[in-house]
């Protein structure tokens, strides 16, 4: 597994064509803002994730990072986090935190990431 030298460690799904597409989007809207972000590949890590304390299972179905105090994050707050570090996706971060709307997007993230999983038949 990748060791992180930046400030924040994203572990996501590098099987999953999406999740890779959704990593480079990122990477590319983000720009400099990104270059303190590690991106770990997950698959076929579990003895690691494990170690971080992260359930591999919940790892395929939540994102998660290590941010700069080393406390391992996931879900929406994930997003929020990554969102509030660039620019044109700050406004978007500021509309998931909102108490209300956060379950309703939690919601259909877990619905979309299911279906994904039930379709490649990885779950």
């Amino acid at each position: 597994m990748i060791q992180s030298n930046g400030n924040v460690c994203v572990y996501y799904d590098g099987a999953c064509p999406r999740c890779v597409k959704d990593r480079q989007r990122y990477e590319m809207l983000a720009g400099k803002a990104g270059d303190n972000i590690c991106w770990v590949d997950i698959t076929g890590q579990e003895k690691q994730l494990y170690k971080l304390g992260i359930d591999p299972d919940k790892a395929l179905t939540e994102l998660h990072i290590k941010d700069q105090n080393q406390m391992i994050i996931s879900e929406m707050d994930v997003y929020i986090l990554l969102m509030s570090k660039v620019l044109v996706l700050k406004p978007l971060a500021w509309l998931i935190v909102l108490a209300w709307l956060k379950p309703v997007f939690a919601s259909i993230y877990h619905y979309l990431v299911n279906n994904r999983l039930a379709q490649s038949g990885r779950i």
